[in-house]
This record gives C-alpha cells, structure tokens and sequence, in this order.
C-alpha cells in the first residue's frame, strides 16, 4: 500500500515537472542559444539608441537649445529602448545610463559627475523616475498588444476553422482541416486519427515544417499510436499532461460528441506542454470537428431518406397510374376482341373496321406507354446510350408523324420550316420519340377543330423546334412543373383518358442528354408552344 502511494506521489511530481527537468539537454541547448542572441541584441539597442540621443543632445547644446530639450531626448531614447526590447529591465538601465550621461556631459561642470546646481539632484531623480515609469508602461502596452494580437488571431483561427468545417465535405476531409488549424493554432505537430469500423485508421499527420514528410515527424512513432488506442479504447486524454503514458511526446485527446467517437487528436507536447488557455481552444476546435462529423452525417442520412421515400412515392405513384390508366385500353381490347369472337356473323364490314381500328389506337396507345416507361428507366439508370449522327430534321419530323395518335379526330397537323435542309447531329430514335409525346399531348389537350403546327428555324448556333396548339393552354402556376415525372396538371384530356405524367419529363431527359433546352410558353391568342432546341451540324454539299 505504502509502495503503491509513493509510486503515486513520484508520478504527480513528474507530472509536474517543468519540460526543461524533462528534457534537459534540448531545452538547454535550445534557451542557453537562443536567450544569449536576445540578451546580445537588447544590450545592442541600448547602445545604439543611447549614442543617437547622446549625439543629438550635443547637436541641440551646440545650437543653443535648453537642458529641457536634452533630457526629452533622452527620454525619447528611454521610450524607444522600451518599445524595441519589450523589457523592463533594459529600458530602467538605458534609464539610469541616460541620467549619467546627462551629469557627466551636459551639466557644469561637464566631464564630471559633480553638478553645480542645488536642483540638480531632484532634476536627475525626477529624469530617472520618469524614465523608469515611462519604460515600465511602454512594456506593459507592448505586452498588452502582443496578447490581444495572439487573441485576435486564435479568435481568426476559431472562426475560420468553423467556416471551412461547414464547406468540408466527408469525414477524411473535416479532420484534415481541423489538423491543419491546430497547426496554425499551436505551432505544433499533429496526428488525426480517425475511428472507423471499430478501429483506428492510419493518422493524417501535419506539421508547420513543410519540408517534414509525414513518417519524419515525432507524433509517426508506434509508441505513440498505442497510446491513441488507449485512448479511444477508454474514451479518455491520455500522454503529457496525465497520469496515462505521461512520457511520450503528445497529448491525445478524443474527438466524440455525447456518445459518438470519430476518433482522436495527438498533439505534441515533448517541448512544452499546453497551458489552460491552448487546452480550451483544442478542446472547443474538437467539439467543433465532432459537431461537424455529426452533421454530415446527419444530412447523409436525411439524404439517403429523402431519396429512399421520393423513389418509394415515385413508385407508388407508378403503380397508382398504371393501375387506373391501363384499365380503360385493357377492358376496351378485351370487350372489343369480344366482341368479335362472339358476334362477328352479326356485324357488317364498316362496323367490323370500326372495332379494329379501336383496338389498334388502344394497342398504340400502350405501346407508346411501354416505351416511355422504358425510356425513363433506362435514363434514370444511366443507361441510355446516345447513337449520334446527322439527320435532316424534315426526315425527322416526317418519321415522327407516322408513329403519332391516330385518333386525331379533326385536327389538323402541318409543318413549318424557315430553311430547306437542316442538318442535325441526333440520336434519331429519340428525338423521334420527343416529337411524337409532344404532338400526341397537343392532340390530348385541344378540341377536335384545333390547328396543330411544328415549325423549324435556325437560331445562334442551334435549331429550334416548336409544337404549337391553340387549345386551352398551360396555367403559369403548372409552367414550372409541367416537365416533373408524373405531373398531369388540372387540365381535361380530349379523350377522358388519364395521362401518367411521363411524356414531358422524357422529352426534357432526352433534350438535356442533346445539350440542348425545352421549355414551354404561351400562343397567341390561346394555346401553348412547346419549344426544344438542339446543336445545329452546318451543311458540306460536295460537287
């Protein structure tokens, strides 16, 4: 018990000791250099200011100026030694060095330290205390700003790291951007780990030196992994700083939000451990990484889930049209195909092609259903392949014709075209399709006398199609989903058939595939236009 006790007590004062008992050798090296090159260039400023102000006071004497004007300037060489060195110390000496040098060269007499003047005494006091007090509050405003300066930025840092967290996409890319602001932050090394799975992932490694590949660096070592296990494992800090592995040389924390483990930062601390103040700002970018990590992932599965019921109401919506849509032409070629069977004898050459003609529109009506129902899963699969080659768009359209409704009653279709040929480079069987759904949608919305035109014209580099009717037209409201997958609007249907809502929407999959555009507006004086546009092929004729 005693033995477990002491071992105890040589553990906190080892956690206690400062980094240079820890690591002797460096620590000396590293201040005996560095604190002999600051002491050589402070004692270089006073030199140097305390010459200029000499100079300039024997300047001022010689032009006749009073010892008032003297003793500013020494003061000024005071203030200046204070600004530069940002030590007291320096600046109270350069203070009582000016005082001297004010006896021994500008007071009767001169070259002595013996000054006639009753005054002089108080005069010297005052010109030192005022030196000394001028250093002091010089040094404390130089402090004062070098630590609203680091505040100022570890509070740029913090703001910037919530910046890019919010754009960074993916868990590998949130901590790597958090390593490289605890870089900015800390002037330190530091290793990510991230927790994946049930186990930790090669750390992403990042240090200030970029000349340091990541296998250089301290924090790359095997015995600082296991303490990253450890400390994921437990869920608990662990290395510099704690009782857990107080030897290696960086502080592990974990990076979890509530319950949540994601994984774990180390950040070296062999040179000098963090202070309260830097623990915080880790603590606080960490919990913002977490949040992150949270986030995302939060809004991957809200995705997933939003998508997942958009396909579950897609199909839904399918089943639901299919159900009642093909129900009507079924029973139609059923009851008619009846019919015939039973009492053909009965029904004389007219009546007989009046049926058949029936079960033909029927027929065409569900193939053409078929093949866009096909048309759309191959699109929204990413299985559609384009056949690409030049066509002459009147070909085109006369191709289409022939595959269009043929119950168009008394509607009357024509063609309109501004050049004689022009030439297009398509997929034929599609664009094909896309004129057949946008005649046969004329067809279903206008009345038997309506007045049908598909017009061509070349414009900026492109061939615009146009289908026009004048029928009852597209409300403004149903404009901007009149090319949404199963959208039928509120307008009647000529036949009194329902419409599944797919024509449209793969006539704009097929047109967007073209690098092309569609879209519809307003005829005049009623009616609407349904305008696609597709890359024009310029015309080599070779005689």
């Amino acid at each position: 018990m005693k033995g477990e006790m002491r071992a105890k007590k040589a553990r906190k004062a080892k956690r206690k000791e400062s980094p240079s008992k820890a690591y002797p050798s460096y620590k000396e090296h590293s201040d005996s250099g560095q604190g002999l090159m600051l002491f050589l260039r402070n004692v270089l400023v006073c030199v140097v200011s305390l010459m200029a102000a000499t100079f300039l006071s024997a300047l001022f004497r010689k032009l006749g100026f009073t010892e008032a004007n003297i003793i500013t300037v020494y003061l000024l060489c005071v203030l200046i030694t204070a600004m530069v060195t940002g030590r007291r110390i320096y600046s109270i000496v350069c203070a009582a060095a000016a005082v001297l040098l004010f006896n021994f060269l500008f007071t009767e007499p001169r070259f002595s330290f013996y000054a006639y003047g009753n005054g002089y005494p108080v005069t010297f006091l005052i010109m030192f205390l005022a030196g000394a007090i001028t250093a002091t509050l010089t040094a404390k405003m130089r402090k004062l700003a070098s630590e609203s300066a680091q505040t100022a930025y570890r509070a740029q840092i913090l703001l910037d790291t919530d910046r890019i967290l919010g754009r960074a996409k993916g868990e590998a890319e949130i901590m790597e951007e958090v390593a490289k602001q605890l870089v900015k932050l800390l002037k330190r090394e530091v290793a990510i780990y991230r927790f994946e799975a049930g186990k930790l992932l090669p750390p992403y490694l990042c240090s200030e030196d970029k000349k340091k590949s990541g296998q250089d660096l301290s924090m790359a070592e095997e015995n600082e992994k296991l303490v990253a296990i450890w400390a994921v494992q437990n869920r608990q800090k662990a290395g510099v700083g704690t009782e857990i592995f107080p030897a290696v040389k960086g502080s592990y924390l974990p990076i979890q939000v509530e319950d949540n483990l994601y994984g774990v930062a180390g950040i070296c601390a062999k040179d000098k451990e963090l202070d309260y103040f830097e623990s915080s700002l880790v603590q606080a970018i960490l919990g913002e990484c977490a949040l992150a990590i949270e986030n995302y992932k939060n809004a991957q599965e809200k995705e997933a889930a939003y998508v997942k019921a958009k396909n579950e109401q897609l199909r839904a919506n399918l089943l639901r049209s299919i159900s009642h849509d093909l129900r009507t032409p079924l029973t139609s070629i059923s009851g008619n195909a009846s019919n015939l069977m039973t009492n053909s004898r009965n029904f004389d050459e007219e009546t007989k092609q009046k049926i058949y003609e029936d079960i033909y529109d029927d027929a065409l009506w569900l193939v053409n259903l078929v093949e866009n129902l096909l048309s759309i899963t191959r699109i929204e699969d990413g299985r559609m392949q384009l056949h690409m080659s030049e066509e002459l768009m009147d070909d085109v359209i006369a191709e289409a014709l022939k595959h269009t409704s043929k119950d168009r009653g008394a509607r009357r279709i024509f063609v309109e075209n501004s050049e004689e040929f022009l030439v297009v480079k398509m997929d034929a069987r599609l664009i094909v399709q896309v004129i057949i759904n946008l005649v046969d949608n004329a067809i279903k919305y206008t009345p038997e006398d309506s007045k049908i035109v598909i017009s061509t014209k070349r414009k900026e580099g492109f061939i615009e199609v146009a289908v026009s009717d004048d029928g009852a037209g597209v409300p403004d409201e149903n404009k901007a989903h009149v090319f949404d997958m199963f959208f039928c609007g509120s307008n009647r249907i000529a036949d009194s058939r329902r419409s599944l809502g797919l024509g449209l929407s793969l006539c704009k999959s097929i047109i967007t595939a073209h690098g092309g555009e569609i879209h519809v507006q307003d005829n005049q004086p009623h009616g609407a236009v349904f305008i696609f546009t597709l890359p024009v092929k310029e015309v080599q004729i070779r005689e």
